[in-house]
């Protein structure tokens, strides 16, 4: 009757330990995507804080009145975060910067900043043949499985914009 009952010890004691494991590894997977985008309860907090929540910038822009950290969230992210300091360093506002109304303002001629200060860094890029410029792409949530495309030349400036489709939204035929 003892061994049964240090049996039952060993294993309720073994599935303590699992359940235990299991729970941790949980809120450690929960707490590592809390980190993905701002919320406005990160208002207020210092540059370090919001670092320290979202990890370092892709890029940070200084302007007057404030400083902007960018979180690009590519390549297949579908979303780039401004996150605006004002001058005490500590966090203004935020917003999500990948939507149709900021492609609308994308026009032939600006410049690679330009584009930067508007939509972010894009993280998918490929160049043209005959080395005629470079694309930036952009996936953003849309009901179609499009992305942004823009075009630039050599010398960054942008030629042309427009939508395709990104590679894992192109049907192959099997044959």
């Amino acid at each position: 009757m003892k061994s049964t009952s240090n049996s039952t010890r060993k294993l309720f004691a073994v599935r303590q330990n699992l359940s235990t494991a299991l729970i941790t590894g949980l809120l450690l997977l929960l707490s590592a995507c809390t980190g993905y985008n701002p919320n406005d309860r990160m208002l207020g907090n210092s540059r370090e804080q919001v670092i320290r929540t979202m990890g370092q910038p892709s890029t940070e822009l200084t302007h007057p009145e404030s400083k902007v950290m960018i979180y690009a969230r590519g390549p297949f992210g579908k979303h780039t975060y401004f996150v605006y300091l004002d001058r005490d360093d500590t966090m203004a506002r935020w917003t999500q910067v990948l939507d149709e109304k900021n492609f609308s303002r994308i026009m032939p001629g600006m410049t690679q900043d330009e584009i930067i200060a508007i939509l972010g860094p894009s993280k998918d890029t490929f160049g043209l043949a005959r080395h005629r410029g470079y694309v930036w792409n952009y996936r953003y949530v849309n009901p179609h499985c499009f992305w942004f495309q823009i075009e630039f030349t050599n010398e960054n400036i942008v030629r042309s914009t427009g939508y395709g489709k990104p590679p894992e939204c192109r049907i192959h035929p099997s044959f």
